[in-house]
């Protein structure tokens, strides 16, 4: 497994919805990149930056926030701590 360095996190993005609420199904161009997630590995840490956020949270992240890395065929984001946006 990707064990993170220093204050970086990995995180296994949530499945895209495929279906609207209404029961519509939204076409592969249309989908949005998924903002959340859940944390599978987190670093040390900094010196100066305890982590915040521990290994089963789910979290929020910006959209364009981190290194998106696919291992055995399973996509994952390598991301910095503070790219996180909250903790659910």
């Amino acid at each position: 497994m990707i064990r993170p360095l220093a204050d970086r996190v990995l995180v296994e993005p949530k499945e895209v919805e495929t279906k609207t609420a209404s029961g519509l199904y939204i076409p592969d161009t249309a989908k949005e990149k998924p903002q959340q997630g859940t944390v599978l590995a987190t670093g040390p840490g900094k010196t100066d930056e305890p982590m915040e956020v521990k290994e089963g949270d789910v979290v929020l992240y910006g959209k364009y926030a981190g290194t998106e890395v696919t291992v055995d065929g399973k996509k994952y984001l390598i991301m910095k701590q503070s790219d996180i946006l909250a903790i659910m």
